[in-house]
C-alpha cells in the first residue's frame, strides 16, 4: 500500500500511458491503458488493460495483463497471473506456477519456473512505511538508492480509466498531461495539463491548465494557472493573472491577490512549502462568487 498518487513527467495519450521513468503500482489497482515506462513493478492482483513494454518487468501474483508484455531486460512474473498477448522478455525469465499466457511466450534469457520472491516487494512494504511517517525525502533517497526513478507511484486499490482517475490517497502531478476527472483527498497540480478535471479536499493549481472544473474545500490557484469551466470550494484563494473562464462559487469568500500564499503544508516536500495565508489580501470577494 503506497500512501500517495504521484504523477510526473508522463503523458497519458489515448491508450497508453507514456512515463519517462519508472512505474509503481500498489495492489488491488486498476489501469484500463497499456504501459510505456523504463521499469514497470506492480503488485498483487493488479490489472493492466493494454500492452506492457519496459527495461524491466516485474509483476506480482495474480496480476492480469490484457494485451502482450514486452521487457526488453528480465522479467519476473508471480504465479497465477494472466497474460492475454504474448510474453517476450529479452533477458532473464523468472516465473510462477500456474501463469497463463494466451499467445504464447519467448525468453532469449535464462528461464527459471518458481514464484519469484522479489526483493522488490519488500521494498514496496518498506516505501509504504516511509510514506506513512512522511518521511518522502527518505523515500526518494531509498529509490536512488536501488536505482528506481518514478514517473508514476499509483497507491493501492487506484482506479485510472480513460475518464477518471480515482484514489483516497493524496495525489501529486508534475510537469504532466493526464486524462479525464482525478478524484483524490488532496491535490497538487503543477506545471501540468488536465484534460478533464480535479475534485479532492485542498486542491492547488500551480502554472497548470485544466480543461474543465476544479471543486475542493480550499482551493489554490497560482501562477496563471487556468480553469477551463468554474471552481466551486468553500474558500478559493487566486493570484492575479489566473484565469477561470465559468464562474467562481465559494461559500466563504473569494480572495485575490498579487501573490497567494499557502496556508497548507501539502506538497511541502515538492517545494511548495509550508506558510500562512495572509490576511491583508488586496481584493477579498465573499457569497456566491
Amino acid at each position: 500500500m503506497l500512501e500517495k498518487l504521484l504523477v510526473r513527467n508522463a503523458k497519458f495519450e489515448e491508450r497508453t500511458i507514456v512515463a519517462d521513468g519508472d512505474v509503481l503500482i500498489g495492489q488491488n489497482s486498476k489501469v484500463n491503458y497499456g504501459i510505456l515506462a523504463k521499469r514497470v513493478i506492480a503488485g498483487e492482483r493488479v490489472h493492466i488493460g493494454g500492452d506492457v513494454i519496459g527495461d524491466e518487468i516485474r509483476f506480482d501474483s495474480f496480476c492480469t495483463i490484457a494485451g502482450d508484455l514486452v521487457s526488453k531486460g528480465d522479467a519476473y512474473i508471480g504465479e497465477f497471473a494472466g497474460i492475454d498477448g504474448k510474453l517476450t522478455v529479452y533477458g532473464d525469465l523468472e516465473i510462477g506456477r500456474n501463469v497463463r499466457i494466451k499467445n504464447g511466450f519467448e525468453a532469449r534469457g535464462l528461464i527459471t519456473i518458481q514464484n519469484p520472491a522479489s526483493v522488490i516487494f519488500f521494498l514496496l512494504l518498506y516505501i509504504m512505511l516511509l510514506f506513512r511517517l512522511g518521511k518522502v525525502e527518505e523515500v526518494f533517497k531509498l529509490l536512488e538508492d536501488v536505482e528506481i526513478e518514478p514517473a508514476i507511484i499509483l497507491p493501492e486499490k487506484c482506479s485510472v480509466d480513460v475518464d477518471k482517475i480515482v484514489t483516497t490517497k493524496n495525489a501529486d502531478i508534475f510537469d504532466s498531461r493526464l486524462q479525464g476527472t482525478l478524484k483524490a483527498r488532496d491535490i497538487y497540480v503543477g506545471r501540468s495539463e488536465i484534460i478533464g478535471c480535479l475534485k479532492g479536499r485542498d486542491v492547488i493549481l500551480d502554472d497548470s491548465d485544466v480543461h474543465g472544473f476544479v471543486e475542493g474545500r480550499n482551493v489554490y490557484l497560482l501562477n496563471s494557472s487556468r480553469v477551463g469551466t468554474y471552481v466551486r470550494g468553500d474558500r478559493v484563494y487566486m493570484e492575479k493573472g489566473c484565469i477561470v473562464e465559468g464562474g467562481i462559487i465559494a461559500r466563504e469568500g473569494v480572495w485575490i491577490k498579487d501573490d497567494i500564499e499557502l496556508k497548507t503544508d501539502f506538497g511541502e516536500e515538492f517545494g511548495v512549502g509550508k506558510r500562512e495565508v495572509q490576511k491583508d489580501v488586496s481584493q477579498s470577494v465573499s457569497g456566491d462568487g
